[in-house]
């Protein structure tokens, strides 16, 4: 047979490969598969942040994306638009990890029924905003931080109300921006028996 090695020489050989293959060899295999493998799931994971992937079901478009084109996280005078990433993924790569896992949960609810209508979205809305919320009011509205800073902002330009917010959420370091600015880019669902509300 000469140098023509068969289907089972080649067998052979991915048999036994500490006998014909170093171990350096071995570790830059494992090294570039490890590449492969991080590269792939970052990309995947980059590709879950776009707003048409968000928008794909027919729910987050009808609903939460058409929410958001009249206000001025969409639209205004400085061009800068927030997506919806912007301001429902972390991006910082621990949190984000956590955070894709955590809406995981919203995708099984989409699959299985749960909020796969305009009904049935309607009727858990406030379920929903309550539990983003909640998780923008544990991280300090990390989310709203990644772009607005109050450090610059410029409190002359603010009405009276605002900078006197502002300033006393600065003093005191209790509140932070969702404790405000709930319903700032989507509709506010039913907030009736809730006393702060009416």
């Amino acid at each position: 047979m000469g140098i023509r090695k068969t289907v089972g020489d080649y067998w052979t050989l991915l048999n036994q490969p500490a006998q014909y293959l170093s171990l350096g060899v071995l570790t830059l295999g494992g090294f570039i598969a490890g590449i492969l493998f991080w590269g792939g799931f970052n990309t995947a994971m980059e590709f879950t942040n776009i707003e048409q992937f968000c928008i794909s079901c027919h729910e987050m478009e009808v609903k939460p994306y058409r929410e958001l084109k009249p206000t001025i996280h969409y639209t205004n005078r400085s061009g800068v638009r927030a997506q919806c990433a912007d301001c429902h993924v972390p991006h910082d790569w621990t949190f984000k990890v956590a955070r894709k896992m955590e809406a995981s949960k919203e995708v099984w609810g989409w699959i299985f029924g749960t909020i796969n209508t305009h009904e049935k979205f309607e009727a858990r809305r406030r379920e929903l905003a309550e539990r983003e919320w909640t998780r923008l009011k544990a991280n300090d509205s990390l989310e709203c931080r990644n772009c607005h800073d109050f450090d610059y902002m410029d409190f002359t330009e603010q009405s009276s109300r605002a900078r006197m917010m502002h300033a006393s959420s600065l003093a005191t370091g209790e509140a932070t921006c969702i404790d405000c600015h709930k319903g700032i880019a989507h509709r506010l669902p039913d907030m009736t028996g809730v006393s702060a509300w009416q």
